[in-house]
């Protein structure tokens, strides 16, 4: 029986990965990266469900019965990196009480400094095409938890996609930390690119997405 439950996790979570990093899907869509049928991807979201972990919506196509699309549900998120959360939060809060809302701040502030030393060490030097910095970027942060994607368009813009935030439960409450990863992505790869959040996963949006341009 523990054999049958870990095989099902198993399946179960390469479903969950593929709702979180490409957003809502029908079954016959995961299907094919899952190299399976829709009806076994109809089993292991229905298991998902039962367990409260993803949510569906029927959507009403042209021709025929209406499709419905699966999403992860916010419960999935235990199912992935936390980030710690809880001892995070409990470190928040001893920072404030112990040194207010300036303390906070001075607590992102060398966070942030310790990133970027990090991650200056490991990203290519600021003469590397722009596209393979954000690829490293995006390795970094996937190694920390954020399910991170790096896409180059036509136009040389890059995005860099984080589709899982670790720490999702402190950043709600400390904006700091937010504003704290903006700085941290201008500041590593430097000041002749332009870094904006085109989608924030604290706003509704699903996931978190950074445009990075040529300045």
């Amino acid at each position: 029986m523990g054999g049958k439950r870990t095989t099902e996790k198993r399946a179960g979570d390469r479903v969950l990965y593929l709702l979180k990093t490409k957003g809502a899907q029908t079954a016959a869509k995961l299907a094919t990266p899952l190299g399976v049928t829709p009806m076994a991807v109809r089993q292991q979201l229905a298991l998902l469900a039962e367990a409260g972990l993803v949510s569906f919506e029927d959507r009403r196509r042209k021709v025929g019965r209406p499709a419905r699309w699966w999403s992860a549900a916010a419960a999935a998120d235990r199912r992935f990196p936390d980030g710690h959360a809880e001892l995070a939060l409990g470190m928040l809060a001893a920072a404030r009480a112990a040194f207010g809302e300036a303390g906070v701040a001075r607590l992102v502030a060398e966070r942030v400094r310790a990133q970027a030393l990090d991650y200056g060490e490991r990203l290519p030097g600021p003469g590397t095409p722009l596209e393979r910095r954000v690829a490293a970027l995006a390795a970094i942060r996937r190694d920390e938890g954020y399910l991170a994607e790096a896409t180059r368009g036509a136009d040389g813009v890059c995005l860099l996609v984080e589709n899982h935030c670790p720490v999702c439960a402190a950043a709600r409450v400390c904006a700091g930390l937010c504003s704290g990863e903006l700085e941290l992505f201008r500041t590593v790869l430097g000041s002749n690119v332009t870094v904006e959040r085109t989608e924030h996963l604290l706003a509704g949006s699903r996931r978190c997405v950074y445009r990075i341009a040529p300045a």
